[in-house]
């Protein structure tokens, strides 16, 4: 153990110093603050009000004005060309044209003319106003009164409840739950990729320069590869947690140094101006996701099992990057170059890779199935598929239990193949490995 921590230290100490290491720790929280409050504050000054010109030729709006949030309605007239030609003239935004002898039961050859090509958000708005104005005249022609069938329509806010075996009730949130399970299985699964590929170049490096020549004379094989896996697993620790305060503390102050507003309130807009048809209509929309937000999402996450899900993910994070980057080490150490590393990290990916793609398609809907199940019992799906399951709860202790036994069992056997490996890999210069050569390996005498 002394040799294994002496390890692990070089391992950690080395890279914590590299400048790249500090300097991408502290760059990478920026340029999440930037991603994240920077398009808020470009579609805050990116917005301004359009000014859109009627032709009403064909008598569909009956001098009513369109009411809109963004965009202000001006009718010009009835004679198209002279419209046309004023408006080559004028700076506003579009000119809408509704022609003669306009129908109703066949509505069509309306335009929208723009110097420019049209963006989306005018289109779909004008396009928005148009249907409405449509809507509501036949609606009169038909003569029914669009108040009472405003009231007729049903706009249900159904509650989902999640009762406990002990009878208790506690409000769950299906968009919330997909949305923690997704986010912590995503983070598993791009942390394995990026520190397992570092295992894998640091092997590759020491191999080229001959180092593990002379490390190799005084640690066994799986001392050091158990060291080099934990070291690095510190490593990527380190700056995942220091990412987060980092992130959070600098997307705070740009936050309120710029006065952008907030990132709810923003999505929120943009939501109800994409599906909301008048700007009642949009109102309504917007106070009933503020009510959702402040309500049954804000419940549905102090209701989650967080110290187990936290809990959890801390197992299964860094059991499954022990896992991989043991598997990784070794393949770092059985070639002599990236290109030469393609055809065996393959079988390596495969596993990870297939259950995203499972997970999207059968464990977000039956978390608690068979495929599911089996999934995360298995080291090499474990780590992403339970984590995709215990946010949905349901999850028995014997199978958690189970599953975190079988990866620490996974990982200690994945160690002993990568140091089997590793031990005649490291020194062998010159030479492409084939599987079968790999396989010759395992029955070396050291």
């Amino acid at each position: 153990m002394d040799k294994i921590w002496l390890i692990i230290q070089r391992e950690y100490l080395t890279r914590v110093r590299k400048k790249s290491f500090i300097v991408m720790t502290l760059l990478t929280p920026l340029l999440m603050a930037g991603l994240v409050v920077g398009p808020v504050l470009l579609a805050k000054t990116g917005s301004k009000q359009r000014i859109v010109e009627i032709v009403d030729a064909g008598n569909l709006f009956g001098g009513v004005v369109p009411t809109s949030e963004k965009i202000d309605y001006q009718f010009v007239g009835t004679d198209v060309a002279a419209a046309k030609a004023s408006f080559r003239k004028s700076k506003h935004t579009a000119l809408l044209i509704i022609p003669p002898g306009f129908r109703l039961d066949q509505p069509g050859d309306v335009q929208l003319v723009s110097r420019e090509n049209a963006d989306l958000e005018t289109t779909r708005r004008v396009k928005n106003a148009v249907d409405n104005q449509i809507e509501a005249s036949r609606l009169r022609q038909s003569g029914i009164d669009r108040t009472t069938l405003d009231k007729a329509k049903s706009d249900l806010d159904l509650s989902s409840i999640k009762l406990d075996e002990a009878g208790g009730e506690q409000a769950s949130n299906s968009g919330v739950t997909t949305g923690v399970a997704f986010g912590l299985a995503m983070l598993i699964y791009f942390f394995i990729f990026l520190y397992g590929v570092q295992i894998m170049r640091g092997v590759m490096e020491e191999k080229s320069n001959r180092i593990v020549e002379v490390i190799i004379s005084s640690v066994k094989p799986f001392q050091l590869m158990m060291g080099k896996v934990l070291g690095i697993a510190a490593v990527g620790l380190t700056q995942l947690m220091l990412w987060i305060l980092l992130s959070w503390g600098a997307t705070t102050a740009v936050a309120a140094v710029t006065g952008a507003p907030g990132m709810a309130e923003q999505r929120m807009e943009q939501v109800t101006a994409s599906s909301a048809r008048t700007p009642e209509e949009a109102a309504k929309e917007k106070a009933k996701m503020s009510q959702a937000m402040e309500g049954g999402v804000l419940k549905a996450m102090g209701n989650l099992n967080l110290p187990l899900i936290l809990g959890s993910f801390l197992f299964y994070f860094l059991g499954g990057y022990l896992l991989y980057g043991a598997l990784f080490g070794a393949v770092g150490s059985a070639v002599d170059g990236e290109t030469d590393s393609q055809q065996f990290m393959m079988p390596i990916t495969i596993p990870l890779i297939a259950t995203i793609i499972v997970a999207q398609s059968v464990i977000i809907r039956d978390p608690n199935g068979s495929v599911a199940t089996w999934m995360s019992m298995i080291p090499l799906t474990s780590p992403i598929a339970m984590m995709m399951r215990i946010p949905f709860g349901g999850v028995p202790g014997w199978q958690l239990g189970l599953s975190m036994l079988l990866l620490v069992g996974g990982f200690l056997a994945t160690i002993w193949i990568a140091s089997r490996i590793y031990r005649v890999g490291i020194l062998m210069h010159g030479k492409k490995v084939t599987y079968g050569e790999l396989s010759k390996w395992f029955f070396y005498k050291a």
